[in-house]
């Protein structure tokens, strides 16, 4: 079983990410996770602590000369802050901070953490409560993105809304169109939609507000048989939706056509099923539409799965306006500035990749298994050649 474990604060010393369940053999260097790191920081509206907190990536354990060992994978990311400005505001040592935040900021997780562990200073909370932590998550998703192209798979991510601005219909790119998507500033397919969308992040940047959004995940050549319809926590929307919805400011997940298809007739909600016996990867069995998202009871059909992901606006604002209370003298102000993006709807779409890479690499896993990626290919050669097999009744004996 595929599973990671993330640790550290937004401003602490570093990130850290295990991996365990990686098999051995899979070619990975600091430079391929460094690469994703560096697609997280893009996106026109964000602030100046991504052009100057560059990532600074370290494997400590489970690769030797270029390969996994089958080990735990251990990933650290340092913060180049840490030294300049962090040291004893988040030192680990005993003693108490220079500064307490007293006041939480409505829309982060600040105050209901407070409540939870007890603490009286805010900090506490959203250090670990930030996107930043998403750092970590993208190192992960490095190995599940290789792990998956050694078997076929692939996933991009575009933006489709920002703001009130919204792509047109239709506008779906390949996985040969990553590096045209994130020469966008917005990180979007349609130009047009792109202009329209960098003039509402500058006009909410000039009122000090902030804008959320809306990014599509395309994974592409999926193998039918990920996922499962027996067990509830097995099923392959349910794991990507967790995992999507898990996401720092993500409010809402659809796999397909989920919202859509809730206004539908059944007669035009549904994606046919066709034969075409050059199909072999599927057995013969396509679906020419995605209305589905590409999963059906839980299971991927094979070929394309699709998820749409809703970050809300981000709730610190450069001009801060919303109401809060101080927990220390109970009395009304307007939450405090800790972060100064405008939108990071962009980069959000980078991590939604990185989940989805993490569950379907983990389901691929499940299904295919094996301790090393010869194993692992043996494995899933073995099972799209019996595809083929079942196609044809059984011969009367």
């Amino acid at each position: 079983m595929l599973r990671f474990l993330t640790a550290g604060e937004s401003h602490g010393k570093a990130l850290v990410v295990v991996v365990e369940g990686m098999p051995a053999g899979l070619r990975v260097t600091a430079e391929d996770v460094a690469r994703e790191l560096g697609r997280r920081r893009l996106g026109f509206g964000r602030g100046p602590r991504m052009r100057f907190e560059a990532d600074q990536v370290t494997l400590l354990g489970g690769v030797r000369h270029g390969r996994t060992l089958g080990a735990p994978v251990a990933i650290e990311i340092g913060n180049s802050e840490w030294e300049r400005k962090w040291t004893q505001e988040m030192s680990p040592a005993p003693g108490r901070p220079a500064g307490v935040l007293t006041q939480p900021r409505p829309g982060h997780a600040d105050l209901a953490g407070m409540q939870k562990y007890g603490f009286d200073d805010a900090r506490d909370v959203l250090e670990r409560a930030s996107a930043r932590e998403t750092a970590a998550r993208v190192a992960a998703g490095s190995l599940a993105k290789l792990l998956l192209a050694q078997l076929g798979m692939s996933v991009v991510s575009h933006v489709i809304q920002l703001g009130p601005e919204r792509a047109k219909d239709g506008t779906r790119p390949r996985p040969e169109d990553q590096d045209r998507i994130d020469e966008s500033p917005v990180r979007a397919s349609d130009p047009e939609a792109e202009h329209r969308m960098v003039a509402a992040v500058k006009a909410a940047a000039k009122a000090g507000d902030s804008l959320g959004g809306v990014v599509e995940v395309l994974a592409y050549d999926v193998p039918v048989g990920l996922g499962s319809h027996v067990h509830w926590d097995r099923k392959l929307d349910g794991l990507l939706a967790q995992a999507l919805m898990s996401i720092q400011a993500v409010k809402a997940v659809e796999i397909g056509e989920g919202w859509e298809m809730a206004r539908r007739r059944g007669s035009e909600a549904h994606d046919a099923i066709r034969f075409d016996p050059t199909a072999r990867s599927t057995g013969g069995y396509v679906r020419e539409t995605t209305r589905a998202g590409g999963i059906e009871g839980g299971i991927s059909v094979g070929g394309l799965v699709v998820a749409r992901v809703a970050m809300k606006p981000l709730a610190t604002l450069n001009r801060p306006v919303i109401e809060t209370v101080d927990v220390v003298t109970k009395g009304s102000v307007v939450s405090f500035k800790e972060r100064t993006d405008v939108t990071a709807v962009p980069a959000m779409g980078v991590v939604a990749e990185t989940m989805t890479a993490l569950v379907l690499a983990g389901e691929a896993l499940r299904k295919f298994g094996g301790d090393s990626m010869a194993e692992v290919l043996r494995n899933r050669g073995g099972f799209i050649a019996s595809l083929g097999e079942t196609l044809s009744p059984p011969v009367p004996e």
